[in-house]
C-alpha cells in the first residue's frame, strides 16, 4: 500500500492506494465513524454500479464494527451532477440529521464524489466527508484536490467549491469491476501527469503501459500513487488556483470539455476520453505554434492510440465547425474578460499557461482538425 500525503495547512489528509481498502475500511476510517455510534446509521452516497459491485464489501466491513449504514443511490452518469440531484441529496442528509462533526462517504466515481462534495460544502456551510473511489479517473484525479461541482444547462462544473476531503481511500481492488473503456478513460488522467511535469513518468508509462491496464497490482498502484502525489504537490501549493501552477492540471480539459459539451455530456464521449483528445489537440497546436517539435506532438498522439483512447477528431463525426467548439469554450470558467487561458506545452513534461492564444486561430485549427483524417 501506498500513502501520500496532501498538505494543506490546517487541513492535511491522506490518501492510502492499494488493494483491500474497502474491506478494511472500519479501521482505515474509524476517526471519522465515531460521531455515528451504534445508535445512528452511516450515511453513504453511492453510484449504482459502484453499490452493486461493492455496497456488500463495505456493508460487511462497517457492521463488523458495530455500525449500521443507510444508502443513498445515484443514477450512473454525468446527469446525475445537476441541481435537482444535489437538492434531493441535500435534503437526504438533512433528514438524517447530519451535522458540521459528521462524516459522508461517497462510494463510485468522479460523479458521486462531486456531488457529494459539494453537497457537504454547503450543508450547514460545511461537514466532511470521506471519498472512496472506485474509478480509476477519480482515484487519480476527482476523488484528491477538493474541487468540486454540479453541472448546469450551460456548461460542465460550473457551479461548485473548494472542499477537501477529510481521507481517501483508492481500492485498487475495484479497478477489476469497471469496463474496460472506464478503465482506459481512466488511464487518459494517468497520461496526463506524465505529460504536462514529468517525461521519466512519461516514459515509464510508454513501457508499463500493459501491465496498467491489465491491473497487475505494482504497475498499477506505482502508477496511481505516482499520478496522486503529484496532484498532491500541486494542489498543497496552489490550493484555489490562484496561481497558475494548479492550472496546469487542466491540460487537455479546455479542448476536451468542448468536445463534451458538444457530445451532450452523454457516453459518447466520456471524461477521460476528452481529456485525452484533448491532450492530442493540445500538443498538436502547441506544435502549430511553435512551441512544441512535431515529434515530440507525435509522441502524445501515439501513446494515447495506443491505450486505445480517441487520438482524431475527425474521428468524431461530429456535426459542427470548430467555431461552434469555440463557442462552448467562451462558457469556461477559466475565461478572463475575452479571452481564455490555454495549458500547452514546451516540451513533454513541461507544460506552461498560455494567455495570447486567439480563439479565431483556435477554430481555425479545430477546422484543419476535424478534416484531418
Amino acid at each position: 500500500m501506498a500513502v501520500i500525503d496532501v498538505d494543506l495547512a490546517g487541513r492535511a489528509y491522506k490518501v492510502q492506494v492499494g488493494g483491500g481498502l474497502l474491506a478494511n475500511m472500519a479501521q482505515e476510517a474509524a476517526p471519522f465513524l465515531e460521531s455515528y455510534g451504534s445508535r445512528r446509521p452511516v450515511p453513504i452516497v453511492a453510484d449504482a454500479n459502484a453499490r452493486r459491485h461493492w455496497g456488500g464489501t463495505v456493508e460487511d466491513a462497517l457492521s463488523s464494527a458495530g455500525h449500521r449504514t443507510d444508502w443513498y443511490d445515484v443514477p450512473a452518469g454525468e446527469a446525475s451532477k445537476s441541481w435537482a440531484r444535489l437538492e434531493d441529496l441535500t435534503d437526504w442528509l438533512l433528514a438524517l440529521g447530519i451535522t458540521r462533526s459528521d462524516h459522508v462517504f461517497a462510494l463510485g466515481g468522479g460523479v458521486v464524489g462531486d456531488l457529494v462534495g459539494f453537497a457537504c460544502a454547503i450543508l450547514k456551510r460545511g461537514c466532511g466527508f470521506v471519498q472512496l473511489p472506485t474509478t480509476l479517473l477519480a482515484q487519480v484525479d476527482s476523488s484528491v484536490g477538493g474541487k468540486t461541482a454540479i453541472n448546469t444547462a450551460t456548461g460542465k462544473n460550473l457551479v461548485g467549491a473548494f472542499h477537501q476531503p477529510s481521507l481517501v481511500l483508492a481500492d485498487t481492488d475495484t479497478l477489476a469491476t469497471l469496463p474496460e473503456r472506464e478503465l482506459r478513460s481512466g488511464y487518459a488522467e494517468v497520461l496526463k501527469y506524465g505529460v504536462l511535469g514529468n517525461i521519466e513518468f512519461f516514459d515509464w508509462l510508454s513501457e508499463n503501459r500493459a501491465a496498467v491496464l491489465s491491473l497487475e497490482q505494482d504497475a498499477l498502484i506505482h502508477a496511481v500513487a505516482h499520478s496522486v502525489a503529484a496532484k498532491a504537490r500541486i494542489v498543497a501549493a496552489d490550493e484555489r488556483e490562484t496561481q497558475d501552477l494548479r492550472a496546469l492540471l487542466n491540460l487537455g480539459h479546455t479542448f476536451g470539455h468542448a468536445l463534451e459539451a458538444q457530445t451532450g455530456f452523454s457516453d459518447r464521449l466520456l471524461h477521460g476520453e476528452s481529456v485525452a483528445l484533448g491532450m492530442v489537440l493540445a500538443a498538436r497546436y502547441s506544435a502549430r505554434r511553435g512551441d512544441l517539435s512535431l515529434e515530440d506532438a507525435e509522441r502524445v498522439d501515439e501513446q494515447v492510440a495506443l491505450a486505445g483512447l480517441p487520438a482524431s477528431l475527425a474521428a468524431l463525426d461530429l456535426d459542427c465547425d470548430g467555431s461552434a467548439l469555440v463557442d462552448h469554450m467562451r462558457h469556461d470558467k477559466k475565461m478572463e474578460g475575452s479571452t481564455l487561458p490555454f495549458i500547452l506545452l514546451r516540451d513533454i513534461g513541461d507544460a506552461y499557461l498560455a494567455r495570447d492564444v486567439a480563439l479565431d486561430d483556435v477554430a481555425a485549427f479545430l477546422d484543419e482538425q476535424l478534416r484531418s483524417h
